[in-house]
């Protein structure tokens, strides 16, 4: 994606403690973008936040377990490439911070972008065990029966 520089991968990369391809790393961001560009798809998100969402979301882990402020790093994460990697505009910007800051907070009330954002991520939930339910999710796309499966079924790989 253009959005998605391997700039910003590599920087994304070097800043990262954990597991590169544990489950808080690559391949779950991946999915996490696949998730989120499929429900955009449907609903008219915006895929640029959707997917810097999905690279930065969990890029400021300190461990795989409870980490609570995980969110508001990545959040200040963002901030420090702005202008540099990220070019959003203000409105936009916001959106993608707040999307960062609270996604792990159960919130399920947002601006749809971010309510995309959320489902995306929730939706790779199988990865750990755990099969998404349409309870927690934001958008009527993601509660779709049909989107939580295919979700499942790739995050088990």
């Amino acid at each position: 994606s253009v959005t998605i520089s391997k700039t910003l991968i590599k920087k994304i990369r070097e800043e990262f403690a954990l597991d590169w391809n544990g489950i808080h790393g690559v391949r779950h961001w991946n999915r996490v973008r696949l998730n989120g560009l499929k429900l955009a798809k449907l609903n008219g998100a915006n895929t640029e936040i959707i997917e810097l969402f999905a690279f930065l979301h969990d890029s400021k882990r300190e461990n795989d377990n409870k980490d609570p402020l995980h969110g508001h790093r990545a959040a200040q994460f963002a901030e420090t490439l702005r202008w540099s990697f990220i070019h959003l505009n203000d409105q936009d910007f916001e959106l993608l911070r707040y999307a960062c800051k609270y996604h792990s907070d159960g919130l399920t009330q947002a601006d749809l972008t971010v309510q995309t954002c959320w489902d995306a991520d929730r939706l790779d939930l199988g990865r750990v065990g755990i099969q998404p339910n349409a309870m927690y999710l934001c958008t009527k796309e993601a509660k779709n029966p049909e989107i939580i499966e295919w979700a499942y079924q790739k995050s088990i790989i």
